[in-house]
């Protein structure tokens, strides 16, 4: 039957088309890829901490060689000077020199030298009551043979005593003197009524007192003058004022005192002599004592606000002028010198440049 082959057929379902999808914008463009190194590996960061480490290491070796390699420390110039521990500073002093170094009756110095080692003594590391003056002759000066209470000689560890520097005691290899920490120069002093004296020539003949194996000693020779040497210059003095001698000669800065003690009765003439005296300190064979010693002088000049050296000379060598007129006895600044060698780290106090 028709109708059974229409109803028995299964009829297809037909579906209805999709509309299609509307077309979209297309995407924003991606941002260039930037190229990139490897990543940095741990080895990497530990070869770089290597190399900087290696880096430091070198600077510090080589500045600690630069600084071993350099001159001694103070430190270290304290121990060759065998300062270390040690607890007196002997100083070899004159005792009769009025303005220099005086001893009085109860025993105790004063005087622009005495000052002058005490400046020292301090930079070396002693206080004032460490320091031990002894007195010594003209003579022992080089030997640094000064005498105790008891007469007894001892070996000094410096000497401040008017000494001058000279060639022959710079070549002298148990003699170790300092850069000078006084300029002065020879003069004549004369009781009041003798004639006015501008050259030792004029003392041709006349009987003139000086210090034994003073730097005053030859020139008076050779001017003609009848020279006795006394071990203290107070001799040669009392000797003048005895009418034993005519006049006495040696360095200005000595003899202003006397003449200043003197209420007139003495006369001090300036001789024109071109040599400059130049005091300095004698610390003998101990090279590195002599080192500390320089170091302490240039303190005191390059420092500005030390004003040691211009105290002791305000003290004890300006009140004397005055009685010694027309007489250059001292100069009133301190003389120059160069900066010793001593190593000293960055960090430290540096030195002042040389002055001179």
């Amino acid at each position: 039957m028709e109708s059974g082959k229409r109803f028995g057929r299964r009829q297809r379902r037909v579906r209805p088309e999709a509309e299609p999808a509307a077309p979209s914008s297309p995407p924003p463009p991606a941002p260039p890829a930037q190229e990139a190194g490897p990543p940095r590996r741990r080895g990497d960061w530990l070869r770089l901490y290597g190399w900087l480490a290696a880096i430091m290491a070198a600077v510090l070796v080589g500045g600690y060689i630069l600084f071993a390699a350099g001159p001694p420390t103070e430190a270290e110039l304290r121990d060759q000077a065998r300062l270390t521990g040690k607890k007196k500073l002997l100083v070899g002093v004159k005792d009769d020199t009025p303005g220099i170094a005086l001893r009085d009756r109860t025993g105790a110095f004063s005087g622009f030298d005495i000052d002058i080692a005490y400046m020292i003594a301090g930079e070396l590391g002693f206080r004032p009551d460490q320091v031990e003056f002894l007195s010594i002759e003209t003579e022992d000066r080089a030997r640094r043979q000064a005498t105790d209470a008891d007469g007894n000689f001892v070996t000094v560890d410096l000497v401040v005593a008017t000494f001058s520097i000279t060639a022959k005691r710079l070549q002298d290899s148990s003699v170790g003197l300092s850069s000078p920490y006084l300029f002065t120069e020879q003069s004549v002093v004369t009781r009041a009524d003798h004639a006015r004296v501008t050259s030792l020539g004029q003392l041709a003949g006349e009987k003139v007192c000086t210090l034994g194996t003073s730097t005053s000693e030859g020139p008076l020779a050779e001017s003609g003058a009848r020279v006795t040497a006394e071990n203290k210059i107070s001799a040669c003095f009392e000797g003048l004022e005895a009418h034993l001698y005519d006049a006495v000669s040696t360095d200005a800065a000595i003899m202003a005192g006397f003449v200043a003690k003197s209420g007139g009765k003495l006369r001090h003439h300036d001789i024109g002599l071109e040599t400059t005296e130049m005091w300095a300190v004698n610390t003998g064979t101990n090279t590195a004592l002599r080192t500390l010693v320089e170091l302490a002088l240039y303190r005191s000049y390059a420092d500005p606000q030390n004003r040691m050296w211009e105290e002791a000379y305000d003290r004890h060598i300006r009140p004397m002028l005055a009685a010694n007129p027309g007489v250059n006895v001292a100069q009133s600044t301190q003389p120059c010198l160069k900066a010793p060698q001593v190593r000293r780290w960055p960090w430290e106090r540096a030195l002042s440049a040389d002055g001179c």
